[in-house]
């Protein structure tokens, strides 16, 4: 489970970068009830989502220079300089060199051996994200990819992570979990993309997903927000209720509505 008890190799932020922060802030406030506080003026003009004055979420505006409007994920490490060499070393790349954000931690932009970014955060004053789990937050990420036993060896190489099969009516999901937790540490899972002809269409990514009251609900909120339905509500036995969809710009993100035991 995805907590705000942070551990090396666990999910611990993840921003969006768009290209209009008004317009994204007004879609995710109107889907989530998040509103945006802008960071003070050394950020760049970074800022925080919150959800009752915890921080759910980062974001800023982005060109197009900088990539396609997304959502990144960033994983706890002790030390950015040394995950990122280890990285390299597992044959991925440094997209962005680790660097110090003010006191608040140090942080790199990585990319996996198939090029797929993905963020690491060493904490300093700035611990993590402040709410996960509760509706309108982070409650599980997942990663598709083309090849899951480079992905599941890479990320072992770089984070510690490890895997773990879970069986489902037809067939396996492979769950990750940081090195030495139990079963309950999964927070997230890795996907063929040869499993999923709507995510084979869209390439390898690490998608979020947010934990909602009602899927149903927030897939009809998302549509008259502006956003577009990727995968309509869909139960998924043992899981939860979830749909795929993208914002107003095309990021990408999942929402939930987990049953009881992955809450």
């Amino acid at each position: 489970m995805l907590t705000t008890r942070y551990v090396t190799g666990a999910p611990n932020w993840l921003d969006l970068g768009t290209p209009d922060i008004d317009g994204a802030t007004s879609f995710y406030g109107g889907l989530f009830g998040w509103e945006f506080r802008p960071g003070p003026p050394e950020a760049g003009g970074y800022g925080f989502f919150q959800l009752a004055g915890r921080t759910a979420a980062g974001g800023m505006q982005t060109t197009p220079e900088q990539g396609p409007p997304s959502w990144t994920v960033y994983f706890q490490t002790p030390d950015a300089d040394a995950t990122a060499k280890a990285a390299e070393q597992a044959h991925g790349a440094v997209l962005m060199q680790p660097m110090d954000v003010m006191d608040q931690g140090r942080m790199a932009i990585l990319a996996d051996k198939a090029g797929v970014s993905f963020g690491i955060w060493q904490p300093g004053r700035n611990k993590g994200l402040d709410v996960t789990q509760e509706p309108g937050s982070l409650c599980w990420v997942e990663l598709y990819t083309a090849d899951l036993p480079m992905a599941a060896y890479f990320y072992r190489a770089a984070l510690g992570l490890e895997t773990y099969g879970v069986e489902f009516p037809g067939g396996t999901y492979t769950t990750v979990l940081p090195d030495g937790q139990s079963e309950d540490g999964m927070f997230g899972g890795i996907v063929p993309l040869a499993d999923d002809p709507l995510e084979a269409e869209a390439g390898a990514y690490w998608m979020p997903y947010f934990e909602v009251t009602n899927t149903d609900a927030a897939v009809a909120k998302a549509r008259e927000l502006g956003g577009a339905v990727r995968l309509p509500a869909t139960d998924v036995p043992g899981v939860g209720r979830i749909a795929k969809l993208a914002d107003p710009y095309g990021a990408r993100f999942a929402v939930i509505k987990s049953e009881p035991q992955w809450q």
